[in-house]
């Protein structure tokens, strides 16, 4: 099985946040308080998974359908699991590789906070982003690309880093 691919920094990866953004503003309308552009691909120089992360912040969660509809009529797969309690996911295309990812949080709450504070941490600490990318880099040939539970160790596996 393919393992996980951690790429050098690309600037097209803030184009394809920026192209993303604008087709999620369109379909979102008023339910999206909060576009971001987050993740490895967000902070510029880092190596990274070539998929462009993006938070997605709400006014509640619940009901899905409110932002759950309009990102499927755009090509997003929801993948069921139980963080759909604090961020739902949604990725796309369907199968892998995924170029996007988009996690749903609250308004104001803490995981919407958590996620952009390590973003910004890492665009104003060069050398604590250089050392996330060695680990990124000698963490993703572990891990199988193809696999959720896989992609999954290896998001947990950089936890103790974050």
């Amino acid at each position: 099985m393919p393992s996980l691919v951690v790429l050098p920094y690309d600037p097209r990866w803030r184009e394809a946040f920026v192209a993303e953004h604008a087709r999620l503003i369109s379909a979102l309308g008023g339910v999206a308080r909060r576009i971001e552009h987050n993740g490895s691909t967000a902070v510029p120089g880092l190596a990274a998974k070539p998929i462009i992360d993006i938070q997605i912040s709400v006014r509640a969660l619940q009901p899905m359908d409110a932002y759950g509809i309009p990102l499927q009529q755009l090509g997003y797969i929801h993948l069921p699991h139980p963080d759909d309690a604090w961020c739902p996911f949604f990725h796309r295309p369907r199968q892998w590789p995924h170029t996007h990812h988009i996690h749903v949080v609250v308004s104001g709450d803490d995981e919407e906070a958590r996620t952009l504070a390590f973003r910004d941490y890492l665009c104003d600490h060069p050398a604590v982003a250089a050392e996330y990318a060695k680990l990124k880099m000698a963490l993703a040939p572990r891990f199988s690309a193809t696999e959720f539970g896989a992609r999954q160790a290896y998001a947990d596996a950089k936890g103790e880093f974050i």
